[in-house]
């Protein structure tokens, strides 16, 4: 039997089921694997009083400490993220929560090895967690956690020195690999770990009437994201204005919703591109499959589950080259990378509706990202680490 501890801050609760949900599905995977067992901690960060009574965080606070979550025994103790810091004292704050937790998780749960599902904060503190319990770790790599924190002055040492020290490291795609390499870490101990996309709930559907429901008529564009400067929805948006009778849905929340409603109204769009707000992940299938294009302009991505999910739905993609691009369109059937500009979107957006492949065609290329394969990589992954940690190999 292979115990794993499942670290990770990037996971859904009841405030914020779509949050992290990919790590949930990879969890939920791993769990029904056989002669394996699972526990979650998934860490709250919440900043100190007087913040903390904002609504956001009042949410956030009277999570449960405890429960389960979809047949997951999940812990979710709180670490103080002090604002203006710029995660600099993260790791700490993480690390000193973590050990009474996993202390008491030892006495009825001899976990095998941590299973760090995000870089920062976890990953750091899963090391030192490690090294405290005499176990291997293993840490995955997404995006932002390199992007963004593994390239900010307050926070790049920790990410790197965690991923020198770490057993085994996961990279969501070979360009997310690169860019470890890059910042320092070890080519050799890195192994490129896809995400998966359930094939039975993305699935093509009858367009037409997909679109009648959605109160849509012509061509349809869907963009799924959070609304945050990185997604580059305002890019799609202009792309959008530039296509006549083209409709454009846009699916996500964030802070970057005034400017999306501003470049809206300076294109004179109207009711062309509505903003959906947080759609549940239960709801995106078939209002992906309703479009005939998903666009997405981010600035930086590590593999994006949106362009998976689109293409099981049969919706090719139009998108920037970001992280795992290239791994996932490898033929035009599948859509356009493009560079990061409204002209370009608009143009291969145009280019794809003059010439729509079958939903078929676009499936096919989904079918290898399967949450399956996914669950076997891990747990032969997390298993080898094992078997070396213990042989001394």
């Amino acid at each position: 039997m292979l115990r794993v501890l499942t670290l990770s801050s990037l996971f859904p609760d009841s405030s914020r089921p779509n949050f992290g949900i990919f790590v949930e599905r990879q969890t939920l995977g791993l769990a029904a694997q056989s002669d394996i067992a699972v526990r979650v901690v998934a860490p709250v960060g919440l900043p100190p009083w007087p913040l903390r009574l904002m609504p956001r965080f009042q949410t956030l606070a009277a999570l449960p400490r405890a429960e389960k979550w979809k047949g997951l025994d999940v812990e979710r103790p709180r670490f103080a993220a002090l604002p203006g810091t710029k995660g600099r004292f993260h790791v700490a704050a993480l690390t000193r929560a973590l050990i009474p937790v996993m202390d008491r998780l030892r006495e009825d749960f001899a976990f095998d090895v941590i299973d760090a599902s995000f870089f920062f904060p976890d990953g750091p503190a899963a090391v030192a967690l490690g090294r405290r319990y005499g176990v291997p770790v293993s840490i995955k790599a997404r995006g932002a956690d390199i992007h963004h924190w593994g390239r900010q002055p307050a926070t790049a040492a920790q990410v790197t020195q965690a991923g020198r020290a770490a057993d085994g490291l996961l990279a969501v795609s070979g360009a997310m690999r690169d860019d470890m390499v890059a910042i320092g870490m070890p080519a050799e101990r890195i192994r490129v770990h896809h995400t998966g996309v359930d094939l039975d709930r993305f699935a093509p559907v009858d367009r037409a009437a997909a679109k009648a429901q959605l109160g849509v008529e012509g061509p349809l564009v869907i963009s799924v994201g959070a609304l945050i400067e990185r997604k580059g929805h305002e890019i799609v948006v202009e792309a959008v204005a530039r296509l006549p009778g083209v409709s454009l849905l846009i699916a996500g929340e964030g802070p970057a919703r005034g400017r999306i409603e501003a470049a809206i109204a300076r294109g004179g769009l109207g009711t062309r591109v509505r903003l959906l707000g947080s759609v549940p992940h239960a709801e995106l299938p078939r209002l992906i499959a309703a479009a005939d294009v998903m666009a997405l302009a981010s600035q930086s991505e590590g593999l994006a589950n949106a362009w998976v999910e689109a293409l099981a739905c049969g919706t090719p993609i139009v998108i920037t080259a970001a992280g795992g691009a290239g791994e996932v369109v490898t033929a035009p059937e599948a859509g356009r990378v493009v560079a990061r500009d409204a002209g370009a979107f608009s143009d291969a957006i145009a280019d794809v509706l003059k010439a729509p492949p079958s939903a078929e065609a676009v499936r096919r290329h989904a079918e290898r990202f399967t949450w399956a394969v996914n669950a076997t990589a891990l747990q032969a992954h997390l298993q080898a680490l094992v078997t070396a940690h213990r042989t001394g190999a």
